[in-house]
């Protein structure tokens, strides 16, 4: 009897606590505190990535660029507030042109923190299921339910007692107060952009007609200046043959037989 009688006040409270869970469901965090401070750990660290190419196709919000190293990159529906700073002027993408060379720096800043967060919530013990949940009679007269954090300790009596959820009691006016710790790393990043125009297209060649004059050869003249004596060779050029000095030898060879012979006949 007493083991059904107990039961049965277990299951009120219990249907109690859900129906009060209910009605916190569409209560605030107001009277929840939360103060969340952020601590620098380290250094930061800092990258930069610079990617460089030309623009070969342009148009409305769609542009098209030739990396360094040959890959085409497309980039569709680029906003207008993207710009490219050329000679010192801001250029959004309707103002870009084919063969402008443009180069885009992104700078990563990773800076590590360590966020420390404290929640503190004042109110009075309306239900204390241990030790797991409590609810609370907030200031604003409403009733929410926390769930408790294991190991996690209560103020009572005007902070004067510390107890942890076993030593709750309905009524207490409580003052509770949670500390968190989390290393996070903080990215921010920074994009530059510029380029420079393309060179302008050269002018087009002037239509010159070429005249050609045939220039006649120059005449010479009797006051042409003399052309330089060639000098006196140091031997005489060999102008005649031995032939003639051949044939006299023949005369004289002929006239002397000839004498012999008359000689000879004068003798007999």
């Amino acid at each position: 009897m007493k083991s059904a009688k107990y039961s049965r006040k277990k299951m009120a409270r219990l249907l109690v606590a859900a129906a009060l869970c209910v009605g916190c469901a569409f209560a605030t965090n107001a009277q929840v505190k939360t103060e969340r401070t952020e601590t620098p750990q380290g250094s930061p660290t800092t990258s930069v990535k610079v990617e460089r190419g030309t623009i070969v196709y342009v148009n409305g919000n769609n542009v098209v660029v030739k990396a360094e190293d040959g890959t085409l990159r497309h980039f569709d529906n680029v906003p207008d507030s993207v710009t490219v700073t050329v000679d010192g002027k801001q250029l959004n993408v309707h103002q870009l042109q084919p063969g402008m060379q443009v180069e885009r720096q992104t700078i990563t800043t990773t800076v590590p923190k360590l966020i420390t967060t404290v929640k503190t919530v004042t109110g009075t013990v309306w239900l204390v299921n241990p030790p797991s949940t409590v609810i609370l009679r907030l200031d604003n007269n409403t009733n929410q339910t926390f769930k408790i954090p294991e190991g996690q300790k209560f103020k009572v009596n005007d902070r004067r007692q510390e107890v942890d959820a076993w030593g709750l009691r309905k009524g207490m006016k409580i003052d509770a107060q949670q500390v968190t710790e989390e290393s996070q790393t903080e990215v921010e990043q920074e994009v530059k952009r510029t380029g420079v125009m393309p060179p302008p297209p050269p002018p087009p060649a002037p239509n010159v007609a070429i005249l050609i004059l045939a220039v006649p050869a120059p005449v010479e003249t009797a006051s042409a200046a003399p052309a330089e004596a060639e000098p006196t060779p140091t031997k005489l050029p060999k102008t005649a043959s031995n032939l003639p000095a051949v044939g006299l030898l023949g005369v004289l060879l002929l006239a002397l037989g000839l004498a012999l012979k008359g000689v000879r006949n004068r003798n007999a």
